[in-house]
């Protein structure tokens, strides 16, 4: 008896073991898609309004992705940077609240995970909390912004997005030199697999925002 009941629980393990890696990896492929549908919108030549509506759609699957995963932040984080990204292609007074469920969206993400996709969701709303106006138009906050970039930096020190952000963050602020540090650690951050497109664009803007911090100290 003990030995049938020994060889369910191993039967069993042996499921579990089968089935968690499948599930693991299908989550993992839906996110790989979600990334790559992102960056083709981004650094396409698309007008805004075309962006806009793409990047709608894109949040709608995020956040069908993030329904399916309730204990994952992974999907949560993508979805506010959807909402975020649709934000900024819509532009004027009408993106504000797509901003503030984006806000809503990353935030919540944080209460699940805060390190997940190596602190995506901190660099999302320090740039949110950058771009956005300020009161009492809406909610910009360059306190929160320098808090939620400094924390995305200590999560993902080498990383091209997190630098990057900051270096905008820093140059608005005035405070070049650093800035140029930050662009310069983003230019050599090491490609992700899977992410070539959103890395070449990335770096695109990196050299251009290089090239303007020159110009303006000639």
């Amino acid at each position: 008896m003990k030995t049938s009941l020994g060889r369910k629980i191993f039967a069993a393990l042996l499921l579990l073991a089968a089935v968690a890696p499948v599930g693991a990896a299908s989550l993992d492929a839906d996110l790989l898609n979600i990334q790559q549908t992102w960056a083709r919108i981004n650094y396409s030549t698309a007008p805004a309004d075309q962006k806009a509506t793409e990047f709608g759609q894109l949040a709608t699957k995020a956040a069908a992705l993030a329904a399916s995963q309730p204990g994952r932040a992974e999907p949560m984080v993508w979805h506010g940077i959807a909402l975020s990204s649709q934000a900024g292609a819509k532009g004027g007074l009408g993106a504000l609240s797509l901003a503030k469920q984006a806000r809503g969206v990353l935030e919540s993400s944080l209460k699940i995970d805060a390190t997940a996709l190596s602190g995506s969701a901190h660099t999302s709303l320090g740039t949110l909390y950058h771009k956005v106006p300020g009161f009492p138009v809406g909610f910009g906050d360059d306190k929160k912004a320098r808090k939620h970039l400094e924390t995305a930096l200590k999560l993902n020190p080498a990383g091209i997005d997190p630098n990057f952000f900051y270096a905008e963050f820093l140059l608005d602020k005035g405070e070049t030199a650093l800035a140029i540090k930050h662009l310069k650690i983003a230019q050599a951050a090491t490609s992700r697999p899977g992410r070539e497109t959103a890395d070449a664009g990335r770096r695109q803007e990196i050299a251009a925002l290089l090239g303007k911090v020159g110009s303006a100290g000639r």
